[in-house]
């Protein structure tokens, strides 16, 4: 099964203090999962725990990415993610997030690690009726 990550669960395994750290470990540590993450993902999570945790904790959090797949948007893509962040701007969605609905729908995939259940139940995706969410 495929699995898109978003932020915060890559965040909270970073963060032993973190709340979701054991949840999110469990669910980005699967056996079952192959796991892809956005590029704007890794760029959001690099920043947030290069200015939260230091450049130690950076620094592990890149070299860890040679395990996982990280995906660049498409150049048609950039459409897509436009039309959520426009679609979706009450949340408001954001192009990181609206990135990783974008790759799911590339991938044909519903499943997708996040800890914002908030935006990823209320977006609607093009490939299925809606996303399943992990952890």
């Amino acid at each position: 099964m495929i699995c898109v990550v978003d932020s915060g669960p890559l965040y909270a395994v970073a963060d032993r203090d973190d709340a979701d750290h054991e949840a999110s470990l469990a669910a980005l540590s699967a056996t079952q999962r192959t796991l892809v993450i956005p590029a704007l993902v890794v760029a959001e999570v690099s920043y947030l725990i290069g200015t939260r945790l230091g450049p130690h904790a950076e620094s592990r959090f890149i070299a860890a990415l040679a395990r996982y797949e990280v995906e660049a948007p498409l150049a048609e893509e950039w459409a897509r993610i436009s039309q959520l962040v426009e679609k979706y701007g009450d949340l408001p969605l954001g192009a990181t997030d609206a990135s990783v609905v974008a790759l799911a729908e590339r991938l044909n995939t519903s499943w997708i690690a996040t800890l914002d259940a908030r935006h990823f139940r209320v977006v609607r995706p093009m490939h299925c009726a809606a996303f399943d969410l992990v952890p």
